[in-house]
C-alpha cells in the first residue's frame, strides 16, 4: 500500500505544480542516478554475467483475438488521409501479480517486407510512448493544442514496423495489481519482463516470429537495451519456446559506464565553454571516477560548483530554448519544440485517446506522467557499467551500434568515446563525415564488431532535433552499412 500511495502523492504533486516529470528536461533524472552512482558506485558491482546454461520456462498465455481487439481505428485529432495500422493495449507477464505492459505497435507500408523493431526509452522509469514515440520517431508529434497531432515525415515506420514499450511496471500506462511489485524494479526485473512481453507479443502477431528483429533505445537504455539482447541470446540457445530472430541493436547518447560518462561529461563541459578554467583544473587534480576510489570532499566540492556553473540550460541539449509561454507554438516538425513534452502530457491524458489506445483499463491513480519518480529512487540494481555485456553482444554475431546526438550534455559523445575506447577494440573504418540532403549528418567510424556514429546538431533526443538525419542514421543500420560519405 505504501507503493500506492507514493505514486498517488506523486501524480498529484506533479499536477500541482504544473510541471511534468519528465527525464528529458526539467526531471532529469538521469543526473540524479550520476550523483547517486557518486556514494553508491562501491557497492554496485559490474555487469558481468556470462550467458547461462540453464532456463527457466518464461510465462505464455493465450493470445487467440487479441490482437485485432488492440486495434486503433484512429488516434483523436489524427490527420485526415494519414492510413496506418497502428496497436496498442497491454501484455501480460505475470499472471499471478497481475503485471502487465502497455505497448504501442506502428506498421510500415509493406510491412511484410520490413523488419520490426523494439524501441526503448530510459530514465530508469520512463515511458517510450511520451518519448519516443510521441516526440521522437513516432507517426505522429502532438500540436501546441494538445488535442490534435501532426504528421511526422521522417518516423522510423518508414522503414520498420515500431514497437514502443512502457517498461517496467509502473512506467506510464504500465501497472501491476500488487503494489510491492514497484518496489522491486530493477535492472534484472526490467530485462526478464521485457523478455516475457516479447514472447507474449509475438504470440498475438504470430507473422512477426521469423522476422529479422531489431532493439534500439537512448539514455538508461543502454542498459535495457544490452541487457535485454543478453537474455535474448541466452534463452535461444537453451528454450523450447520462441527464438527470436535478433540482429542488432542501437543505443543512443547511452548510460553505459559510470567512470567514462562522468569524466566525459564534465569534460564536454569545460570543453564547451560551460565551466571555468579553475573549476575544470579542480575536477582533473582532484577527481578519480573508477570504481575502486571513493570520491573526496574536495572532488565533490569541485563537481557542485560545476553543476552550479552550467546554469539554468537544457542539458540534453546545450543550444536549445528552454520552454516558455512565447514558445508555445506548433512548430514544424524539423525544429524542436522545448515544450512539447507538455502537449504530450495533455494529450495522453485525455480520456478519448486513452480509450483509442485501450489504455488505463485499470484507472491508474493520478495521470500519465512520462516519467515516475517512485519507481527511480526504488531502482534495485543499477550496475556501474554494461561494457561487459556489450562486449559480449560483439562477439556475439549481432550487429552493434552506439549513436551520439553531438550537442547533448548529459550523455555527451566524449563520455560515449571513452566508453568506447576502454572496449578496446580496433577500427576499421576510419572517422569521417557522412552526408544527407547534401550536408554533414555526423561522424562515424568502424570498429571490429562496433559502429559509431554521431548526429551533428542533435541533444540526447536525437530525433527530437534532428528528424532528417535520424532516420538516415537509423536506415543505415537496419542496412548493416556506414552512413553514406557521399556529399551528393
Amino acid at each position: 500500500m505504501k507503493a500506492a500511495f507514493f505514486l498517488t502523492l506523486l501524480s498529484l504533486a506533479c499536477l500541482v505544480a504544473l510541471v511534468q516529470c519528465h527525464g528529458g528536461s526539467r526531471y532529469d533524472l538521469l543526473g540524479k542516478l550520476m550523483r547517486a552512482q557518486r556514494s553508491k558506485r562501491q557497492s554496485e558491482g559490474h555487469s558481468t554475467e556470462s550467458m547461462s546454461t540453464e532456463y527457466s520456462p518464461v510465462y505464455t498465455g493465450p493470445q487467440d483475438g487479441l490482437k485485432e481487439g488492440d486495434r486503433i481505428q484512429a488516434l483523436p485529432g489524427q490527420p485526415n488521409g494519414v492510413n496506418l495500422d497502428q496497436y496498442s493495449g497491454y501484455v501480460t507477464v505475470d499472471p499471478k501479480a497481475g503485471r502487465a505492459l502497455f505497448y504501442y505497435f506502428v506498421e510500415s507500408q509493406n510491412s511484410s517486407s520490413k523488419p520490426l523493431v523494439l524501441w526503448l526509452n530510459g530514465g530508469p522509469g520512463c515511458s517510450s510512448l511520451g518519448a519516443g514515440a510521441m516526440a521522437e520517431l513516432g507517426p505522429f508529434r502532438v500540436n501546441s493544442d494538445g488535442n490534435t497531432l501532426s504528421y511526422n515525415e521522417y518516423a522510423w515506420s518508414n522503414v520498420a514496423n515500431i514497437l514502443f514499450l512502457e517498461s517496467p511496471a509502473g512506467v506510464g500506462f504500465s501497472y501491476s495489481n500488487t503494489t510491492s511489485d514497484y518496489d522491486k524494479s530493477g535492472d534484472k526485473q526490467t530485462a526478464e519482463d521485457n523478455y516475457t512481453f516479447l514472447l507474449n507479443w509475438l504470440e498475438r502477431f504470430p507473422e512477426y516470429k521469423t522476422r529479422d528483429f531489431f532493439i534500439t533505445g537512448e539514455s538508461y537504455a543502454g542498459h535495457y537495451v544490452p541487457q535485454l539482447s543478453q537474455k535474448i541470446l541466452q534463452n535461444n540457445k537453451i528454450t523450447n519456446q520462441t527464438v527470436i530472430n535478433l540482429k542488432g541493436i542501437a543505443i543512443g547518447n547511452a548510460w553505459i559506464d559510470f567512470e567514462t560518462g562522468v569524466k566525459g561529461m564534465y569534460d564536454f563541459f569545460w570543453t564547451h565553454s560551460l565551466i571555468s578554467d579553475e573549476i575544470n583544473e579542480g575536477i582533473n587534480l582532484n577527481c578519480n571516477f573508477s570504481s575502486e576510489t571513493t570520491i573526496s570532499d574536495v572532488c565533490e566540492h569541485y563537481l557542485d560548483n560545476a553543476d552550479a556553473a552550467v546554469g539554468n540550460i537544457f542539458i540534453y541539449d546545450i543550444y536549445a530554448p528552454l520552454c516558455s509561454p512565447s514558445s508555445n507554438s506548433t512548430r514544424p516538425i524539423s525544429v524542436f519544440d522545448p515544450c512539447s513534452e507538455d502537449y504530450i502530457h495533455t494529450y495522453l491524458n485525455i480520456p478519448e485517446v486513452q480509450k483509442s489506445m485501450h489504455a488505463n483499463v485499470t484507472n491508474i491513480p493520478g495521470p500519465w506522467e512520462s516519467c515516475n519518480d517512485a519507481i527511480f529512487y526504488g531502482w534495485k540494481d543499477q550496475p556501474l557499467t554494461v561494457l561487459p555485456v556489450i562486449e559480449e553482444l560483439m562477439v556475439s554475431g549481432i550487429s552493434v551500434w552506439i549513436y551520439s546526438g553531438d550537442t547533448d550534455g548529459r550523455v555527451p559523445t566524449t563520455s560515449t568515446r571513452y566508453s568506447i575506447n576502454n572496449l578496446g577494440t580496433s577500427v576499421k573504418t576510419p572517422w569521417y563525415p557522412w552526408y544527407t540532403q547534401g550536408e554533414v549528418g555526423g561522424y562515424a567510424v568502424g570498429y571490429q564488431n562496433l559502429a559509431f556514429v554521431t548526429i551533428r546538431g542533435a541533444g540526447h533526443f536525437v530525433p527530437s532535433y534532428q528528424p532528417a538525419r535520424a532516420l538516415a542514421f537509423f536506415s543505415s543500420f537496419l542496412a548493416g552499412e556506414l552512413p553514406s560519405a557521399d556529399e551528393t
